[in-house]
């Protein structure tokens, strides 16, 4: 039994869920989400929650059951409050700058790396050393934080690079004499 999966996911109010064509589709504030439903469980939605059940007693829809039952939870919270990563650029001339569609990050190459702003994505820059992302996807938000930490990963003799706020950098000690 799914701890996670018995709980049903309450829909706030102002925001929608409806089931067509094998997708959930949840409406809210701050815009509109779809995942596509799993044969292996059950969904319902009823007044005010919806709730997801394993269709069967199969190893594999008792497995899926608690990490769907997260993915509508997910849906429900992008449209309502939305999502956010924050990376923190360490390193001597690293820096980052928001230019409308596009982010410039200085890592210390040879050139500028010039990386362009998905839709559905906004990424602010409060200062020179910190990336705000924000969306209503979980998944893309977190996606696209990735790919910009990937440019210049944290290196463990300095601790220079790109890392998610609250990430601990293990730091290796230098040559020994």
């Amino acid at each position: 039994m799914s701890r996670i999966g018995k709980k049903a996911v309450a829909i706030p109010g102002g925001v929608t869920a409806a089931i067509d064509g094998g997708q959930l589709s949840v409406k809210g504030p701050k815009g509109t989400l779809a995942m596509p439903l799993s044969d292996l469980i059950n969904y319902e939605v009823a007044e005010g929650s919806i709730s997801v059940q394993p269709a069967n007693t199969t190893r594999e829809a008792r497995a899926f059951w608690g990490m769907q039952r997260t993915l509508v939870q997910n849906l429900i919270t992008g449209v309502t409050e939305g999502f956010t990563k924050v990376l923190e650029i360490t390193g001597v001339g690293y820096r980052a700058n928001s230019q409308g569609k596009t982010l410039k990050l200085q890592l210390g190459y040879s050139h500028d790396v010039d990386f362009a702003v998905p839709e559905g994505i906004e990424i602010k820059t409060p200062d020179n050393t910190t990336i705000e992302i924000s969306g209503i996807d979980k998944q893309q938000v977190g996606q696209v934080a990735a790919e910009i930490r990937r440019w210049r990963k944290p290196e463990p003799y300095k601790g220079k690079g790109i890392k998610y706020r609250g990430e601990y950098i293990f730091r290796k000690e230098g040559k020994k004499k």
